[in-house]
Parts: structure tokens; sequence; C-alpha cells
């Protein structure tokens, strides 16, 4: 009985052993980070490709993009992710070189904290004044005219901004300076910029710090991505388009500005101000961003096969997630570009 209850013991200890140690095929590790606009979609992603490859665990670290960027410049992630792209400048400085794949695209929403006002328009030159800080009141005149049959409330606007290097900010104040010369020969357009001192103005980190802002202040206006605040339930306002409509932010908006972009051999597209009468004014892509010589074949199989992955499966969940799903031309150029990765 003894030498059985001995053999029990050890064989228990055995078992305990193998399953602390995890899968025998989990061997390969990926590290990444930056943008937290596609941080949601991102990680559903990374853990769905996970369960079905064994042997690759993914950890995105969600930093935005600025941090991201200067994380793989560094040479301490194995990739990176980054609303802004990469300019050719920050390239030069990787020595592996670097592939950008477009992986999905979104759309930044103008939220907003007023009770009782659920369908706010705003017009092409308002909502730059407004983040100018040149209109202050909700009850603004221009605002006012643009929403007939609706009581706007004599109170202060609140802007909420980021408070990070952004690639959301990036894309916004690109957009912003396309639609706005006093705001492009301003604070013009960057990862982070020098916005207007206003009374009103306050700073959240990341799309997460930015929607906590807004949800928590009465009056609040501020700059995230879709699926953000859609999934905190935030009101966001209808934007004036290029064609001069009002259009609500949503899969078809998003998919009517990405069908005017082309993607060239760089595979960056700028979607600073679509055409298009249902063309949601402020969309873009996002990107991963890899090298294209790693020091170990499995690493670079891994990513590959994580594209891969993220282009056939992850796609189908795009707009469940908030983001819009890349048209089938701009799927096959990145499956191409990706072979780049070695």
């Amino acid at each position: 009985m003894k030498i059985r209850t001995i053999l029990q013991c050890l064989i228990s200890i055995a078992v305990v052993a193998l399953l602390a140690a995890g899968p025998a095929m989990a061997n390969t590790r990926i590290v990444g980070s930056g943008a937290s606009f596609p941080a949601p979609i991102y990680t559903t992603w990374f853990k769905q490709f996970s369960r079905a490859n064994k042997d690759v665990q993914i950890n995105y670290q969600s930093k935005g993009s600025g941090a991201g960027i200067r994380d793989f410049q560094n040479g301490v992630v194995d990739f990176a992710a980054s609303d802004a792209a990469m300019s050719e400048e920050e390239m030069a400085k990787v020595d592996r070189g670097v592939q950008l794949l477009p992986m999905t695209a979104g759309e930044v929403v103008l939220a907003y904290n007023l009770k009782g006002v659920k369908a706010l328009k705003l017009p092409r030159d308002i909502y730059p004044a407004i983040f100018l800080g040149k209109v202050k009141k909700w009850n603004d005149p221009a605002i006012a005219a643009a929403n007939p049959g609706i009581t706007l409330p004599d109170e202060d606007i609140t802007v909420v901004v980021r408070a990070d290097s952004s690639g959301t900010t990036f894309v916004f104040t690109k957009h912003l300076c396309a639609v706005s010369p006093e705001f492009k020969s301003g604070p013009g357009y960057g990862k982070t910029v020098n916005w207007p001192a206003a009374a009103n103005l306050v700073k959240g980190p990341k799309n997460d710090g930015v929607t906590a802002l807004i949800k928590q202040t009465p009056g609040a206006i501020g700059y995230i991505e879709y699926g953000f605040a859609r999934m905190a339930k935030l009101d966001m306002a209808s934007l004036q388009n290029k064609d001069g409509k009002f259009v609500a932010p949503g899969l078809e908006g998003g998919q009517a500005a990405l069908a005017g972009a082309t993607i060239p051999e760089n595979m960056i597209a700028w979607l600073p101000d679509p055409a298009g009468e249902k063309a949601y004014p402020i969309a873009t892509y996002t990107w991963m961003v890899f090298y294209k010589k790693y020091d170990d074949p499995k690493t670079a199989d891994a990513l590959k096969k994580m594209v891969a992955y993220c282009l056939d499966e992850g796609q189908k969940i795009a707009d469940k997630a908030g983001y819009i799903p890349l048209p089938t031309n701009v799927v096959e150029k990145v499956r191409k570009a990706s072979q780049n990765i070695q």
C-alpha cells in the first residue's frame, strides 16, 4: 500500500508539473505594442489566433501609437501598431527594414455628453472651431442653426483631447487641417499638437481615457474610435462631409469613405477628407508594423501566419467590433506584401 501511495503521489506531481509547463507546442512568443484605436479588435484576433495555433502566444500592449513606434525602433517588440503609419524618417532608423500593413480601418467620432440631445449635427466649419476654442457654448447660434427643433443648453463646452502621443490625434488633426485653414496654420497635425488654451480643455490617456472623461463630464466632447463610443453607449455627432451631407458614423459611412482610397506600393493611404454623399468624413486605415528581417525564422513565420488569420478570419468580425472590414482588393494587397516579412 505504501509503494502504491508513493507512486500515486509521484504521478500526481508529474501531472501538475506538466500542466504548469503548459502545452509543449507553445514555444513561439510574440510581443507587440502601440495603437489603442484598434486594440479591442486586435486583442480579440490575437486570442482567437492563439486558440487556433497552440504553438504561438501573442502579447499586445495598448499604449498609444507613438509609444509603439518607439518600442519598434528600439527593437523591444516583434511588431508595432499605429494609426499614423510611419514616416520615411522614422523608418530610416530601423536597420532591419520596415513593412507596413493596413490590417483594419475605423472612424474617429466626436462623442459628447449632453443630456437630452441624442442627434446632434455639427457643420464642418463648426467642429474645428470647437477644438480651436472659438465656439465655447453648446447653444452657440451656429450649432443651434444646424439643429432646429433641438433645445441646446446654455452650457460651456468641455473639450477632451489625448494626453499621449496618439495616432488617433494624428488622424483627427490631419482631417481638421484639411477642412480648416485656421487649424492648419495653427495647431497643425501630428501625434501630439499644441491645443489652443481653453478654460475647459482636459486630457486623457489612450482612447480608453478620453472615453471615460467624456462619459463622466457633462457638456464634454472628444474624439475617439467609433467602437469605444459604441461600447460606452456615448452619443456621437453626425458630421457634415465634403459633399455637404450630415453623416452619422457607422459601417455604411465608413465603407463609403474607404471606397475612394487607393493603396499604393508602400501600403500607406490617407483619407483626410473623403468625397461622396454617403462618406463619413473622418475614416482611416490603421497599420501593423513589422520588420522585414527577423533573427528567428519561427518568429517571422508566426507573424505571417497571424497576418493571414487576421485577413481570412479577423475581417469577419470587424463590423461587430466597431471597425470597417478591409475591401477585398486591399486584403489581397496586404496578403502579398506580408511575404516581405522574412
